[in-house]
């Protein structure tokens, strides 16, 4: 938090990387290395999208932290015993305090884990997601998408910058916003990315080319929790996503692709946002709504074309043990 009372993400993060040629120490390794995520966290969301496009989950296994925490950091409360059944350890912070003891910065997800170490090697989450795109590649499965193709990479990095700043970390620049003129500032920015977003979106599919790429992956993990979370507990409401056209269905549209709704628990987004944050939400009550069922309704997005994997496939469904309670259409 500034002086002013705005709200500034600590953005220090451990910047190794797991690499080929293993460059800083870590050379990709099958069955080494573990993403702990939380299903809450819309910047771990970003790890399970790709992980699971790339086909990656029978070479780098998947810890998933329950939505609470408090201040010692997210924690396996959902996993029997409490404990990660690979790394064995409670929170994850401990992780972090066998890289480095009494670790200063934020114990945050995602993180890669080296299994045989306990230590985190990274938490760089813009980082990992390009790296399991790219450095991963021989371990991916025949049709992995290209998220970050060479000839969109600077279109993809100025539409990416321009959603991270407004909209990404927008939401919470809203929702921390300590005093009336910082939070004016931040709703205003918010809602002028949204209004450029809805306008780029009326007549294209995607945010950049006609396929998936980083970028949709970064935006649509905050569009997906937009009503549920940021419309009222953050204060960002001027419109509900629903109330989007071209934005509503962009993310219907992405939420019914193969690799993006099928990483998403709204139980336990919601339960992260309304019980952590008791600055915000002293009661704890979690509300009830919204109705999930519209997320399965048509988009239409088909008809603006596009090709949402490009030349390569959707991926499989997850695992069994990975898998996210599914919306009912008669709830």
């Amino acid at each position: 938090m500034t002086g002013e009372g705005s709200y500034e993400r600590d953005r220090t993060y451990l910047t190794t990387r797991i690499t080929a040629d293993g460059r800083d120490g870590y050379p990709v390794e099958p069955g080494r290395y573990r993403l702990i995520i939380a299903r809450a966290c819309p910047w771990a969301n970003r790890s399970a999208i790709v992980r699971r496009l790339m086909g990656l989950e029978d070479v780098l296994s998947l810890g998933i932290a329950g939505p609470l925490h408090d201040e010692r950091s997210w924690s396996f409360h959902l996993d029997p015993g409490g404990l990660d059944p690979v790394l064995g350890i409670e929170r994850l912070q401990e992780a972090y305090f066998r890289r480095e003891p009494g670790y200063p910065s934020g114990i945050t997800v995602p993180a890669i884990v080296d299994v045989p170490t306990g230590q985190v090697v990274t938490n760089d989450f813009e980082r990992i997601t390009l790296d399991l795109g790219s450095q991963w590649a021989a371990h991916q499965r025949d049709g992995a998408p290209d998220l970050y193709p060479e000839r969109w990479r600077d279109e993809i990095d100025d539409v990416a910058d321009k959603v991270y700043r407004d909209v990404n970390n927008g939401v919470y620049r809203c929702g921390f916003a300590s005093n009336q003129q910082a939070y004016d500032k931040a709703y205003r920015s918010l809602w002028e990315r949204m209004d450029w977003l809805e306008e780029r979106l009326g007549g294209r599919r995607y945010l950049v080319g006609d396929t998936i790429t980083e970028a949709d992956v970064r935006l649509f993990p905050t569009l997906v929790r937009f009503d549920a979370v940021y419309h009222g507990h953050f204060k960002c409401n001027r419109q509900r996503l629903t109330e989007l056209p071209a934005l509503w269905a962009y993310t219907r549209d992405l939420f019914q692709t193969p690799g993006f709704g099928d990483t998403i628990d709204f139980a336990q987004i919601k339960a992260h946002y309304y019980v952590v944050h008791h600055d915000i939400n002293p009661t704890g009550i979690v509300p009830l709504g919204p109705d999930t069922r519209a997320w399965l309704s048509p988009h239409g997005r088909e008809e603006l074309g596009g090709r949402p994997f490009g030349d390569g496939t959707p991926p499989p469904p997850p695992p069994p043990p990975e898998r996210v309670p599914a919306i009912s259409r008669s709830q």
